[in-house]
């Protein structure tokens, strides 16, 4: 047991006026006031000494605190860390399976916990047992279960071995091995998978989809076995199961140039600086195919939860000759021709060969600082949503249009300036400026951590003269994603935002999480999602967020830095102004 819980701990709870029984401590009725008022004292105390890491003493105060109100699993989560750290583990258990009791704070992670302290103990069969219990929960974080020192005493055990998946592959042939992976994937797929079946299709299907994979592995490539296992994963059914990657040579060489579809076609938009000449073409052949082609074959490998989002992941995709060698799209691993049509109207077939400068370029946005892009060599500004998306938030005041345009690329704290921080701030001058509309651009916006959303939906909620239909304006696109999905549905349910640009990437309800683990013999990285982000109304099935006002990029408005949908924004007059 090492990582503590990151869900944050309301200071202040509603008493009822008597409790139920508790293992630990005897329940007593809070009904005074002065009761109430001691009972805040004492949980700040609790967490200022959690905080302070004085375990002992925080045990103390976790004790009175559910002795005063039992019935929140969370202050049982808090005492079981405070017991653990102090090394009372029996009394740890105790609060951990209280905790389980209630159903508080991943009960999962707490049977695991359990498992850690007897352990600890040197109870093994217990250990053993609640190892197993954690698992058959849905306990998340494979590697952790793999590697955490609590459970050193238990590493011989064949049972341990197989419960957290270590399997020894040094001495299985490649066959051996694969098939191993694959035992492995598909026990973790059944474990984990947020209701399969029969949300994805039958049991029946997915088994003969893992047979036939099983059966034809000694007449595949490793490439080609990589790809029927993408394939595989898709099959889950969400947009966050997937192959992540892994430290496999097949994924190194990339072709060195960027793609992107826009409604025209596909077009190059940034290159290596030896390819400079390509940037702004457009792609009409792909090898003897068209982008059409490829992109229908590249489909069955992209992790979905809608379709536009496919047209986000598979220009980056395509960048992988090995990976369309093996869908059998292309001939060649090494190199690729293509039929292109240059910024001055003139096709040309062109040889573009794969290296391993930039094998991988999802987050590098807007494109490896190396590479030239075509908005650098454009003539006119840069538009706003090109100027700084590799940072996490930030924001310009446009003062002829009264717009403040906060760019929101990634929900992650920047240490520089916590998001919560930044709000603040924001909303500080949002007050105290001649601010007419608000701009929030989530299109490089794929996701982060939904947790530390609050203080800024916060601000954006309670701000009177912002929060008011054709005042503030959220630019939404394929890439908007994961997290950056959470904060379009808050925003769409509590707010009264105008949509503008593309559907989202993702849908208002959604499965996904990423608690991503290795497979032993081959090294690919998979991840399975095992959450419900219920942000809508639970009768909510579309499939994505859809603007209000549609428009999607072009590449002629790309072509020469304007940004359509910011004009339209600051162009935007309400019917009741």
């Amino acid at each position: 047991m090492k990582n503590q819980s990151r869900y944050s701990y309301l200071l202040l709870m509603i008493l009822l006026s008597s409790f139920g029984g508790g293992t630990i401590a005897q329940t007593q009725a809070i009904q005074e006031p002065s009761s109430v008022n001691e009972f805040v004292k004492i949980l700040a105390q609790a967490q200022a000494k959690t905080g302070e890491k004085d375990w002992t003493k925080a045990a103390e105060l976790w004790e009175q605190v559910v002795k005063a109100n039992p019935l929140d699993g969370r202050f049982w989560n808090q005492l079981g860390h405070a017991y653990y750290y102090a090394k009372n583990f029996r009394k740890s258990t105790a609060a951990y399976e209280k905790q389980i009791e209630l159903g508080g704070v991943i009960p999962a992670k707490a049977a695991f916990n359990i498992a850690c302290n007897y352990a600890l103990l040197g109870e093994k069969e217990s250990a053993i047992q609640w190892l197993e219990k954690a698992f058959s929960m849905g306990f998340q974080d494979l590697p952790d279960a793999q590697t955490d020192t609590d459970l050193e005493s238990l590493r011989g055990d064949p049972r341990y071995r197989n419960i957290v998946g270590l399997i020894d592959t040094s001495k299985m042939s490649r066959e051996e091995g694969w098939r191993a992976d694959l035992n492995l994937l598909n026990r973790e797929i059944k474990r984990k998978g947020y209701h399969l079946f029969p949300r994805t299709g039958t049991e029946a299907d997915f088994d003969r989809a893992v047979k036939t994979l099983n059966d034809s592995i000694p007449k595949l490539t490793d490439i080609q076995i990589i790809v029927e296992m993408a394939k595989l994963m898709r099959k889950v059914g969400d947009g966050h199961s997937g192959l992540m990657g892994g430290r496999r040579p097949e994924f190194l060489p990339n072709l060195p140039v960027q793609f992107y579809l826009f409604e025209e076609g596909l077009f190059i938009i940034s290159a290596d600086p030896k390819y400079k000449d390509l940037i702004g073409s457009k792609i009409l052949k792909f090898a003897d195919r068209s982008p059409d082609e490829i992109l229908k074959g590249l489909e069955p490998i992209i992790s979905i939860d809608n379709g536009i989002w496919i047209k986000q992941v598979a220009p980056y995709r395509m960048r992988s000759l090995n990976v369309l060698n093996a869908l059998g799209l292309i001939p060649d691993t090494n190199k690729v021709s293509l039929t292109v049509r240059g910024l001055d109207g003139k096709e040309s077939v062109v040889s573009v060969a794969a290296d391993d400068t930039q094998p991988d370029i999802w987050n590098i946005k807007p494109n490896p600082s190396t590479w030239i892009n075509l908005a650098q060599i454009l003539p006119a500004p840069m538009p706003l949503y090109l100027k700084n998306p590799a940072v996490p938030y930030w924001f310009e005041y446009l003062k002829d249009n009264r717009t403040v345009y906060f760019g929101f690329n990634s929900i992650q704290n920047d240490p520089k300036e916590l998001l919560a921080d930044f709000a603040a701030r924001l909303f500080k001058f949002v007050n105290e400026n001649d601010v007419e509309k608000l701009v929030i651009d989530l299109r490089w916006n794929n996701g982060g951590n939904t947790m530390i959303l609050n203080p800024l939906f916060q601000e954006i909620i309670k701000s009177d003269t912002i929060n008011q239909h054709g005042k503030l304006f959220v630019i939404i696109g394929r890439r908007t994603f994961s997290a950056a999905q959470n904060f379009s549905t808050f925003i769409e349910r509590y707010t009264n935002a105008i949509f503008v640009g593309e559907p989202t990437g993702s849908s208002p309800n959604f499965v996904g999480e990423e608690h991503p683990f290795t497979l032993p013999y081959s090294k690919l990285v998979m991840n399975v999602s095992d959450l419900y982000w219920e942000s809508s109304w639970p009768h909510d099935r579309r499939t994505w967020i859809a603007p209000q006002i549609y428009l999607p990029p072009t590449f002629e408005a790309y072509r020469t830095n304007r940004d359509l949908v910011l004009e339209a924004i600051l162009n935007y007059r309400s019917e009741t102004n």
